[in-house]
Order: structure tokens, then sequence, then C-alpha cells
């Protein structure tokens, strides 16, 4: 067949893009076709490592690896070739085809990003030579008319390949036919020929109510709605930049165990603690002050993309006093990459990877670790046996780790009932999982039976649920003959406030 492509862009961010583009890869490598996601630039802290050429680690978006997961493809840099990971409120360290490109400031996010373009266009180009179809997300909303010039995430990228593109609207916000129809409207005549039509998301309640205003948005725009996805709680993804960090709580609140995770202003890699979210005698919750952590049993302090200046947060509202006396109680802490960096001796900047050059503090001194910050990134995929059970996980950092002393953690160390790690991940390690709460139940003097739930099978299942919802309320066909065949030819050009 020939090489189709479509991109679901929408009206705002957080529309259900991530959701649609996922759901349409499992929808149609379920029809026996080959399919590849993509996205040219994603902005997240939420990463993952895949390998790349000549057994090297590559970076992309975590949104993209589920993504390709539900596509059954094997993950690889072409399919997020543009990562920026903010390191502060106006500046971003920049990951190209997997591999970090230096920083870009707010100031240069409408010049100086060609580059960044032609590298997303020659992913783009690459995978859709080699698969059958690919499913583009956008970012934000198409119509950002003060930065389409230098655009190449949605209509830069539809008008490069001819993508024909199909607009998400979430009527959960209100006002989604507005939405729809000035999304269209404010963009110029070529980029409005190829929005082909419209997707909704979030419906709750009776459709019968919904169908006119559907009818009329397609009678005033030309574009047909190729249907309305319904409100479902088990749609929870493995969380990306939306920061879903609300915790996982039993519905009584008679959980054996609680877990705190400390919610770092910079936080990255949260997913690090959604493996956790599936057990069903835990409850989850996301802390920020020392009073969260008064009764937990186990204190995750967990990634962060600004180690530094996330530690004097920490001190500053005084959880560095709270997280050293609740380990002096014997109670448990595990610290994963930065987090784990914080619970060490000393960390050090001499090149100035997290800004200022040379500089050097003191860390909470629970673990016998100096970290050195340095300007290459560890990417890697290890694998290794922890607690008496094989587990693996994802390096991503700058952070060099000299351990002088207590247990050999999981790339990381121990000391009694602290851990550290550089391996993000691990805890989706089942068998791995199960020891670690064992190990933080006896400590709290607690009985733990381990549950048997496994999180690649809910993964998985919900992958699954995704594909289904999306069989049964998008016509799928449809949009597999428009991505195919193109945006139909003639659609209606709208002005803006126009409404016929």
């Amino acid at each position: 067949m020939t090489p189709g492509a479509l991109l679901i862009a929408g009206t705002t961010s957080d529309a259900g893009k991530s959701i649609v583009t996922t759901g349409l890869c499992r929808a149609f490598v379920r029809r026996g076709l080959s399919v590849a996601p993509f996205k040219s630039q994603n902005m997240s802290n939420n990463s993952m490592v895949c390998a790349g050429p000549d057994g090297a680690g590559a970076e992309i978006g975590r949104a993209q690896w589920i993504q390709a997961l539900a596509a059954r493809a094997t993950p690889e840099a072409a399919m997020n070739p543009v990562l920026l990971k903010p390191g502060g409120d106006r500046e971003s360290h920049v990951v190209v085809m997997g591999q970090p490109a230096g920083r870009i400031s707010s100031r240069d996010f409408v010049d100086g990003r060609r580059h960044l373009a032609d590298a997303a266009y020659a992913a783009f180009d690459d995978l859709r030579e080699r698969f059958d179809i690919v499913v583009a997300e956008g970012a934000g909303s198409p119509t950002e008319i003060n930065l389409r010039e230098s655009d190449y995430v949605n209509m830069g990228l539809a008008r490069h390949g001819s993508v024909p593109t199909v607009v998400v609207g979430d009527i959960d916000r209100g006002g989604v036919f507005a939405a729809m129809h000035g999304t269209v409207a404010l963009l110029e005549a070529a980029d409005q020929a190829l929005v082909a039509g419209f997707i909704v998301n979030k419906f709750r309640g009776d459709a019968t109510l919904l169908a006119p205003g559907l009818a009329q948005l397609e009678e005033l725009t030309g574009r047909r709605v190729h249907g309305t996805l319904p409100w479902d709680p088990g749609l929870w993804l493995d969380s990306e930049d939306a920061l879903d960090l609300e915790g996982r709580r039993t519905p009584d609140g008679s959980a054996a165990l609680k877990v705190a995770v400390v919610r770092l202003p910079r936080v990255s890699n949260f997913t690090d603690v959604d493996a956790l979210g599936i057990e069903p005698d835990l409850d989850v919750v996301f802390v920020g002050d020392p009073r969260g952590i008064a009764d937990a049993d186990l204190v995750v302090l967990p990634g962060t993309r600004a180690t530094l200046s996330d530690l004097a947060w920490l001190r500053a509202r005084g959880l560095d006093r709270a997280i050293r006396e609740h380990a002096a109680a014997g109670r448990s802490v595990l610290g994963i990459c930065g987090g784990f960096q914080m619970l060490g001796r000393r960390i050090e900047d001499p090149a100035g990877v997290e800004g200022e050059v040379g500089a050097a503090v003191e860390g909470l001194g629970l673990l016998e670790v100096t970290t050195t910050f340095a300007e290459e990134k560890a990417l890697r995929l290890p694998t290794g046996t922890a607690l008496g059970e094989e587990t693996s996980g994802y390096e991503i950092h700058h952070g060099r780790i000299t351990r002088h002393g207590g247990q050999e953690f999981l790339g990381g160390a121990r000391a009694g009932n602290v851990f550290g790690t550089m391996w993000h991940g691990s805890l989706e390690g089942d068998r791995f999982r199960a020891a670690l709460l064992r190990e933080v139940a006896a400590a709290a003097g607690r009985a733990w039976t381990a549950s048997g739930v496994s999180f690649p099978e809910r993964r998985e299942a919900r992958l699954d649920l995704l594909g289904d919802l999306v069989e049964e309320h998008l016509d799928v066909d449809g949009l597999l003959d428009l991505a195919t065949h193109g945006a139909p030819a003639g659609l209606r050009a709208l002005e803006p406030g126009a409404s016929r």
C-alpha cells in the first residue's frame, strides 16, 4: 500500500492528542499494518531510553515510547527527533535524535530552530518510507499564530508531508465547538486545506444531546466529525507531561503501607512510581512539606532535572530534616537518580551542567556517595540483580557516582533501609517491586503479602482498552482512508468570525 500518515492536532494542550494517537496506533496495527508513532518535538522531563545505533542509548519522550508499544513497534529516536527538557522557566536542554544537543532559550523559540525542523522532517520522511502508516501527534494547538512561521510540529509538519490533519477537542473543558471552529478559521488557507475533520474527547452523558451540535459543526466547517471518545477512568496511561501527581489511593484508606513521594519542583521521570500505583494495598501520595511524610512507611525522592535547586527547595521547607528523622527511625527511603544524588554526602558541578560553574553543595548524608556532574550524558539500558531478584531499568543522567561505603544497589548504594539507585523504571519489575516492598514492610513492622499484580500486563491491558474504545467510538476505517489518500480536495475555507 502507499505509505500513509495522519496528524493528530488539538484545540489546546492536554486535549487528548496523546490518547487518540496511542489508540489509533493500536487500532491500525490490529489491521495488519506496520505503524510508527511520531512527534516532531516533545517538551517534557519524562523521557525514556531506547536502543540507538551501534548499541548506544537514545533518549525520547515517554509518550512516544508508549505509543510505540501500542503500535507493537520497536521504539527509536526517529519517533521523537526533538525533545526539549525544561531546565528552568526560560531555558530547555535539547535532545536531537536521542542525543544531547545543547540548550535553547525562550528567545530562540522562533528564531534559531531551523536545524531542529530539518532533523524532524528527515526523521518523519525516514519513518514514512519504512512503515505503512505514521501517526503523528502535534503539540499544543496548531493555531498558535504568533509561532506559525517557525512551526514544525503541527501545520508545518502537515505542509511538509501533505499530511491530513484531525483536530481533537476536550468537551469536558467546555466550549469545544467554538474551539474546533476557531482552530480551523484562524489558520491560513493552505493549512486549512489539510484539516480534514474533528474528534471529540472525554464525553460524558447522553450522546443524543451532542448529536445536533456535531451536525451543525460539520455543516459550518464542511469537515467530518470522526467520532466521540467517552470519558473512561481506565484510560490512565503512563503519565507524561500533564503532571498527574495526585497519587493513587486505596478506596477505603485501609492500605497496609503508605508511600510519600516528594513533589519536587523540577520532578522528572515521575513515571517511576506508576508501578506502585497499581498495588492494591498501597497508598501513594505526593507531598510538599514535612507533615506529608510523618506517617509514611516509604519516602521516595524521585528524579529531577535540577538537582541542586530542588535540593535547596527541599531544605527551605524542612524536608531534609524530616527525611533524615524518618531514616533515623528505621523507616525506608528510596532515592531515584537525582533523588538518590540528594541522599549522598556531596554534589559537585565543576562544568556548570546545572548552572553555576564549580557549584558544590552538601547532600543529606544518608548514603556514602559523592556525585560529580559531567557534561556528557549517560544513556543506558542496564540489567542486574538486587534483593535477590533480577530487574532492569534505564539511565539518563549527567551525575557520576563515587561510592565510599555501603552496599551497591542498582547502580547506586544502600545503607540499612535507605536505598539509592540511578536506574529509572526498576519498579516496573514485578518481582523486584515485591521484594522492595517486603523490605519496607519489615522495617515498618507491618505485614505484607505480594499482590501478584503485573505492571507490564496492566499496561498492555490499558493499551488494549484504548484500542477497543477507539474501534468502537471512532471511524477507524475512515481515518485510515484519510491517512492513505490524503485530505479531500475542495475543503471549505473558513474566515475568522464567519459562520457560513
